[in-house]
């Protein structure tokens, strides 16, 4: 092991070393030479010497630079720090929350590397690839910087985007030279590990019919990366690489999912219910926080938002407790702190009192049917103040999290869209422009439920929407577009039903917004209750299940 360590220092330094010995013999040979000349012939030279030096060095670094650039691809081929030392990046699996299954598939490469011996023995191969695919921020980097840290080898990270050059030829020398570096690594350290993110800049599906030779340099660099990961290369070092991206698997090349490269595919999803809430108490350690905030609330009231959309909340609410000249961090801050992130910075315009008004009714039609129809969504604020480009919101949030929606959900979205527009109408029998977003999504749910999900009456089963538009026939057209417009008469009807019903209710929170401008789901909850309406209940968070890997258990953090 340490003649392969001198093997990869004298790798990766050979060069400097040529240049301080053939220096320091450059300087040592002439001096000895002159030691036996006349005193006047060797100032000559010396002077002579001294004065045509700097012209000489000039000349000889243009020459072998270019030289350099047109073989190699000279500085083009760097790339930024690499290397990271296991003991800097210091994250076990017991400080990643959820990704179970990520973290058994990911343990078990782990394993391999410790004991490659065994495997070796019994004429096994080690993974040559992890493919990670999951939204943004959702712990994929992290769960890489795991494997480093617990296998205990070298972590090369890289950027797909750091291969991608306008100069010809240049991303396949940089994935040599990657791929270089690791398996001197592997050979000093016993292993390697490369992380490459954004895969799917490097990795999209070639392109072999292009006239113009545009994908030519993408091409080369992926051949490159297909070579090294499982080709005819001079090493059986233990590399593995791990791939994350963000897109769907479908865009990368064929080639390069197969076995032998990337043989695990691991989904990282968005944590659940329970995992939120230890995310909000892992993060919250670092942050002064009033002893009052229930984070299985703040839990249910942040669902599908990734851990760091959590992080990103706790700091800006951090932010917002500075700003207020506060020395912790309260439940109202951090609601504030999820409204400026989801609906932007508030914004006070100079409205008419009859501008602030219909505001009101318009959100206040919103607010009620939300509440009392919705059968997946809850209120988490109605507010009249302006954000975004609107002159007020009713933000709604999923009680918990699903993955489908059945024909009730939907129309009940479509109900809730346009639920503004009829409290206008009902009001004041005109209504304004600002009904037009509203308007935009009802069309597209009903249109959907219409013509991609088989939902509407008129007995119309299919895709609708994968057909040409010109290989439908006008009549059909007509027909299913007859039936959206039916369900959204339909669910104005209702609407409009409720509204009539309960509009002791509106007027009530009418003058609520007028006097406050905002009210959370406490003061909403508050009124209904008032009216013999009870909150829905909303879920609990369930107690952690043991899933068996290492380092997991009830009080394991991000």
């Amino acid at each position: 092991m340490l003649r392969a360590r001198f093997k990869l220092f004298w790798q990766r330094n050979w060069i400097w070393l040529l240049i301080i010995g053939g220096t320091v013999l450059m300087i040592l040979l002439p001096m000895w030479y002159l030691t036996g000349m006349e005193e006047s012939v060797r100032r000559y030279i010396i002077g002579i010497n001294v004065a045509s030096l700097p012209w000489g060095v000039l000349q000889t670094l243009i020459f072998v630079g270019f030289l350099y650039l047109l073989q190699y691809g000279g500085g083009f081929v760097r790339f930024k720090k690499a290397k990271i030392d296991a003991s800097r990046v210091d994250v076990r699996f017991a400080d990643v929350i959820g990704l179970a299954e990520g973290k058994r598939e990911a343990w078990e490469v782990v394993q391999l590397l410790k004991d490659r011996a065994q495997l070796k023995r019994i004429g096994g191969k080690i993974l040559r690839g992890i493919l990670m695919i999951g939204p943004p921020g959702c712990g994929k980097t992290m769960l890489a910087k795991a494997i480093a840290t617990e296998a205990g080898l070298p972590f090369l990270s890289i950027a797909g985007s750091e291969f991608v050059e306008i100069f010809v030829g240049v991303g396949a020398a940089r994935v040599r030279k990657l791929f270089k570096q690791a398996r001197q690594y592997a050979q000093a350290y016993g292993g390697c590990i490369i992380f490459l993110d954004e895969l799917e800049v490097v990795g999209r599906s070639r392109v072999f019919h292009d006239a113009f030779g545009g994908n030519s340099e993408g091409n080369s660099t992926l051949n490159q990366l297909l070579v090294e990961m499982d080709g005819l290369v001079d090493s059986d070092a233990h590399v593995v690489v791990v791939g994350a991206m963000n897109a769907n698997e479908d865009v990368l090349d064929p080639a390069l999912l197969r076995p032998g490269r990337f043989d695990r595919k691991i989904s990282i999803g968005r944590p659940n219910l329970q995992e939120r809430q230890e995310i909000f108490e892992y993060y919250a350690r670092k942050i002064q926080m009033d002893p009052a905030v229930d984070f299985g609330r703040l839990a249910r009231k942040t669902v599908y938002k990734t851990p760091a959309d959590i992080e990103n909340i706790l700091k800006e609410a951090s932010l917002i407790a500075i700003r207020n000249k506060h020395d912790t961090v309260a439940y109202k801050e951090l609601s504030e702190a999820i409204e400026r992130i989801e609906l932007g910075a508030a914004r006070r315009l100079n409205l008419t009192p009859h501008e602030r008004e219909m505001t009101a009714y318009h959100e206040a039609g919103h607010l009620i049917v939300l509440y009392l129809t919705h059968p997946t969504n809850d209120v988490f604020k109605a507010s009249i103040i302006q954000r975004g480009g609107t002159l007020g919101v009713v933000h709604s949030i999923p009680r918990e999290e699903l993955y489908s929606s059945d024909r009730n959900t939907l129309l009940a979205h479509v109900k809730v869209a346009l639920s503004g527009y009829v409290s206008e109408k009902l009001k004041y029998g005109v209504t304004t422009d600002g009904v037009s977003a509203d308007f935009a999504n009802a069309m597209s749910y009903a249109h959907a439920m219409v013509w991609k999900y088989g939902m509407g009456t008129n007995g119309f089963v299919g895709d609708f929407t994968v057909i040409p538009k010109e290989q439908l026939s006008e009549n059909l057209k007509e027909q299913l577009n007859r039936e959206t417009q039916a369900i959204l008469k339909t669910a104005m009807g209702e609407v409009e039903a409720t509204l009539k019903a309960e509009w002791a209710i509106l007027e009530r929170y009418v003058r609520e917004l007028l006097l406050k401008d905002e009210l959370d789901y406490d003061e909403i909850a508050a009124i209904f209750m008032s009216h013999g309406k009870p909150p829905k209940i909303l879920p609990q968070p369930a107690p952690p299940l043991l899933d068996g890997s290492p380092g997991q258990s009830p009080e394991s953090s991000p």
